[in-house]
């Protein structure tokens, strides 16, 4: 079985990071305004714009995990696959004493 982490893109600008075994359904459900609760609900329409499959689900849980802790600009140079990025917005910068 496939483990999808994805991320989408709210109406207001904000992105929602989330875990499913059926990308398709789970989106929809999104979409569509299944849980009135949800995160979401007030944020429709919704765009995918990072997905990543995993076959374990404890993989893509880790993953998301991890994710919804980065910034928003590090989400960003995920989505783009701008790895350098990735790497800058990773380092704390630390002053050298000489």
């Amino acid at each position: 079985m496939n483990y999808y982490v994805y991320i989408l893109k709210c109406a207001d600008g904000k992105y929602y990071t989330g875990v499913t075994n059926n990308l398709e359904r789970r989106i929809e459900e999104h979409n569509h305004g299944i849980n009135n609760n949800c995160y979401t609900y007030a944020r429709r329409p919704l765009e995918l714009v990072y997905k990543i499959n995993f076959t374990k689900p404890d993989e893509a849980i880790k993953w998301e995990k991890k994710i919804k802790n980065w910034s928003r600009k590090k989400k960003e140079a995920l989505m783009t696959e701008n790895w350098d990025d990735i790497i800058k917005f990773s380092k704390k910068l630390v002053k050298s004493i000489d």
